[in-house]
């Protein structure tokens, strides 16, 4: 006997019950014919109840598992399925039965997209996680048998001396790597026996508060009644105790410096607004991209420059170094890529693409160079949505991928550079070139051209010159 709406609707508590729901639910009759819809449903439908009953499921839902409960007379659970535009949701559909007569089947589902997009948006912060964490070992760091030997065995001795643990400075541009070198000595120190296993290693950049006062109470810690609203606050040289307190930009300490120079002087500190003292055993390494030695009050200079350690910019090291440098940070990708998304990852880079890269100036450093390389390495991958199923998937990158930033910054034309090439290539040079490359040939393959011509231009400024010409077109 088939299923009506009359036997649907003789309890109408249940009926309401199912009007609110926060799931979908749709029920049809043996021909797939909707005999109840609720209004998630038919929001979902982009339709109405009203409309909807009566109506083939199929109407609404073009690959609706309540076709394939009505062939099988079985369940059908956790189906994902694709709907219209971005809509997406898991279902689970049953058959209906009643006196033990197959009559209809049910479905109840969940719109996931939201919870999908989620998914994604913390698959993308666990990749960038990923990619910008310090490396495991610091003590097997890219240059420690070339341009940083110096610096890894004066690191390695603010703590390791037969002398015991000094407080250091480090110096050095902007990206270079001074929190790097932190790590390293803390993890060293922690290696020797120097602090223990568990010591804490307390990061604070002083720059970042709005002013030193802030900074001060931070670092200090405060009591009730120290400033309006304040609170009993444990600092960070409380929070660091038989470990190391790095102090990025110590240079924003601004008047507070005497505070600092008393810690160092006599083991404690006293809070913000306090009169008791906590004794503490900290060692301290202050950084900063200003020369500490004018910025510091001479007495607390000389106490924490003990050891002062100057970081070279990616310009001083070697090729050599860039190159490996490079091969880390691809490497970096690949892993992080593989175990976020669960697949095998290879990134190539053209021989073009990476000699460009490295005979690139980078004012901000080895993290301009690591997020030149993430992007291009971007730029030239496939999207989430493209690599479903795939086991594998390889990417490679050449100049055009290299963000414009970079080619910018190492523009063929700098100051000094002869008028007359600058001329040609927005000459008849110009139509040569584009000739060239709609033929299919790479910027090297068309340098090498032009120098057999009498024209002495460079591979990466073709690059350039094709690129720019691109973007303005």
């Amino acid at each position: 006997m088939p299923i009506s709406r009359k036997d649907l609707f003789q309890n109408e508590l249940i009926v309401e019950v199912m009007d609110s729901a926060n799931d979908g639910i749709n029920i049809v009759d043996l021909k797939g014919h909707i005999l109840y819809t609720n209004k998630v449903s038919a929001d979902y439908a982009n339709s109405t109840k009203e409309y909807m009953v009566g109506k083939h499921i199929s109407e609404f839902y073009k690959e609706a598992v309540l076709l394939q409960v009505l062939k099988s007379q079985k369940p059908v659970l956790d189906q994902k399925i694709h709907y219209v535009s971005n809509k997406k949701y898991v279902v689970n559909s049953y058959p209906l039965f009643k006196s033990g007569e197959f009559v209809g089947a049910y479905s109840i589902f969940k719109d996931i997209h939201d919870i999908e997009e989620l998914n994604k948006r913390i698959s993308f912060l666990e990749l960038h996680l990923e990619l910008n964490r310090t490396s495991e070992n610091n003590l097997e760091i890219i240059g420690n048998k070339g341009s940083l030997e110096s610096v890894l065995t004066k690191a390695k001795r603010t703590v390791g001396s037969l002398g015991g643990p000094r407080h250091s400075i480090i110096t050095g541009q902007s990206g270079t790597g001074k929190t790097m070198l932190a790590n390293l000595i803390f993890d060293y120190a922690k290696q020797i026996g120097v602090i223990d296993v568990n010591a804490p290693l307390i990061e604070v950049n002083c720059a970042q508060f709005t002013n030193p006062d802030i900074a001060a109470v931070e670092i200090f810690g405060s009591e009730v009644g120290a400033y309006t609203g304040s609170k009993e606050k444990r600092g960070l040289f409380e929070q660091a105790n038989g470990g190391i307190l790095f102090l990025d930009e110590a240079h924003a300490l601004d008047h507070y410096q005497n505070l600092l120079l008393k810690v160092i002087e006599s083991g404690k500190i006293r809070r913000i607004g306090g009169v008791k003292e906590f004794r503490v055993d900290v060692i301290i390494i202050a950084a900063s991209t200003r020369d500490l030695k004018t910025e510091l009050l001479p007495e607390l200079y000389q106490r924490l420059a003990q050891y002062e350690i100057y970081v070279p910019s990616l310009d001083e090291r070697s090729y050599e170094e860039k190159r490996l440098l490079l091969k880390h940070f691809i490497g970096n990708y690949e892993k992080a890529v593989e175990k976020v998304h669960k697949i095998k990852y290879c990134v190539y880079f053209s021989n073009e693409a990476v000699d460009l890269l490295l005979k690139a100036k980078y004012p901000r450093n080895i993290r301009q160079f690591r997020d030149i390389i993430n992007f291009s390495i971007d730029a030239a991958a496939p999207l989430i949505d493209d690599i479903k199923g795939r086991a594998q998937i390889d990417t490679y990158v050449e100049v055009k991928h290299i963000p414009f930033e970079i080619l910018d910054e190492n523009e063929p034309y700098k100051e000094g550079e002869s008028n007359e090439v600058k001329d040609a290539i927005e000459g008849d040079l110009k139509i040569y070139i584009e000739q060239l490359h709609l033929e299919g040939l790479g910027p090297r393959k068309i340098s090498r051209i032009l120098k057999e011509k009498g024209y002495m231009i460079e591979y990466y400024q073709v690059a350039y010159f094709l690129k720019k010409n691109q973007t303005s077109n």
